[in-house]
């Protein structure tokens, strides 16, 4: 058995054969743990808060939002898997040098800081709630708001051998602490057997509601194209990458979906953690939500921050993996402290799919429509030989892009059909360039 370092240090070059041991059983577990936490639930109660849908409905819509966006960061997760190379390098391949380390990566970087600082905020209110009613203390957010993200940013330093190990043992604590919440849902807010909450809205929502809310999940985590190979380079196969990311993930949003719509429609309450700590006096059952929610925040953002700071090493490669992390980490720390983010969630996803929206469908078109699911080995020997490449129909084509999700009004899902239109236009863009490349017109003004 290879010993891994206790720090890990590789940064943009490949992971040695040796060292791709992970399974899929593995990778379901991490993302099964990764799933279900405070930041996860904020589209589920929002569709029922704000968009009026009833718990059937915003259970539905979220989970085929998130089905569509999973199954494409399992897709573009393969190339990690495959040679072993990190998601932001494999976007040298798709889009270009230039595009991927000035456009790409500080874009996922600033989605992966979001969701870092909404995690860790949902965390601090979760602790804060429960220790004023242990104890009857108000303590003050920013400092333990702070303190939090200081923790999980010294913990992803280690790399993902620290992740996949934490997780083992996060796993049986999640996983009771998801039951519990869910039995005292069913226990006081369904007690009186009044089924209304769950099937009907609050609004005359219709459709294109649905749908609304359907494209918000799937913006918030078709981003993860951008990132899935980061944890995949350890996998033992393609195989494996492929399905232990795609069914933990599934299987941990249906919980989440589940938890987050019952604690809006029952409770009217955003995050269950602390609709479930206000349903018990037991003292053993808040202690295990208690670490649920801990537990759950530390798991996600132990990802958060790993990927995020592979996407800002990319973005600066003149730092080192350790040097990333920790940049990150300092920013993460400071939004952290702005509950805002949080209660504007609604808004400030929909301003990051201007940009998660475009590029992740150039992404995705490039390597399942354009390159057919195979990187050649010409263009990974030139990738890790240091050549600079420039995608000029993915600059224009990202410029479109934007536009159609911005001119897109919400009724009629601006993530799902600016996703489609920038998908299709890109793939055509590629195809007329390359028939030009071929044609003999090109090779005669080239002589």
């Amino acid at each position: 058995m290879v010993k891994q370092p206790v720090i890990e240090r590789l940064g943009l070059e490949p992971v040695p054969a040796e060292q791709k041991t992970t399974t899929w059983k593995e990778y379901f577990i991490i993302q099964l743990a990764f799933s279900v936490n405070a930041g996860n639930f904020l589209v589920p109660a929002l569709a029922v808060t704000e968009g009026g849908l009833s718990f059937a409905a915003a259970f539905t819509c979220t989970v085929l939002g998130a089905l569509a966006a999973f199954l494409f960061v399992s897709l573009l997760s393969q190339p990690g898997s495959r040679h072993g190379l990190p998601a932001q390098y494999v976007l040298r391949t798709l889009i270009g040098t230039k595009l991927s380390m000035r456009i790409a990566s500080p874009i996922r970087s600033l989605t992966s800081l979001y969701w870092f600082s909404v995690q860790t905020i949902g965390g601090t209110y979760v602790l804060l709630s429960s220790v004023e009613k242990l104890t009857g203390m108000s303590l003050p957010f920013i400092p333990i708001a702070a303190g939090l993200a200081l923790i999980m940013t010294l913990l992803a330093l280690v790399g993902f051998h620290a992740v996949k190990k934490a997780v083992k043992y996060f796993i049986p604590v999640l996983v009771i602490g998801q039951l519990v919440i869910l039995y005292l849902f069913i226990k006081e807010g369904l007690a009186a057997g009044d089924m209304t909450p769950l099937t009907t809205g609050t609004k005359d929502a219709g459709a294109g509601t649905f749908f609304f809310y359907s494209s918000i999940v799937f913006v918030q985590y078709v981003s993860g194209v951008s990132a899935s190979s980061d944890i995949t380079r350890y996998s033992k196969s393609s195989a494996h990458g492929f399905w232990g990311l795609y069914g933990g993930n599934v299987a941990g949003f249906m919980m989440t979906a589940l938890l987050g719509g019952l604690s809006a429609s029952l409770f009217n309450d955003l995050n269950p953690f602390v609709a479930a700590s206000e349903l018990t006096s037991s003292l053993i059952l808040l202690v295990i939500i208690i670490l649920c929610a801990m537990v759950s925040m530390i798991s996600i953002n132990l990802s958060n921050a790993y990927t995020g700071g592979y996407s800002l090493l990319n973005a600066l490669p003149a730092l080192s993996r350790i040097q990333s992390a920790a940049v990150f980490g300092a920013a993460g720390i400071l939004l952290s402290c702005i509950p805002s983010l949080v209660s504007h969630a609604q808004g400030y996803i929909s301003l990051l799919g201007i940009l998660v929206i475009p590029i992740s469908a150039i992404v995705v078109s490039d390597y399942l429509l354009v390159k057919k699911g195979t990187l050649t080995e010409k263009s990974l020997f030139g990738l890790l030989n240091g050549t600079s490449t420039y995608n000029k129909e993915a600059l224009w084509v990202l410029l479109i892009g934007m536009l159609s999700y911005i001119l897109i009004p919400e009724t009629y899902s601006p993530g799902f059909l600016s996703f489609i239109l920038t998908s299709a236009l890109y793939a055509a863009a590629k195809r007329m360039s390359l028939f030009k490349r071929n044609s003999p017109l090109f090779e005669k003004k080239l002589g």
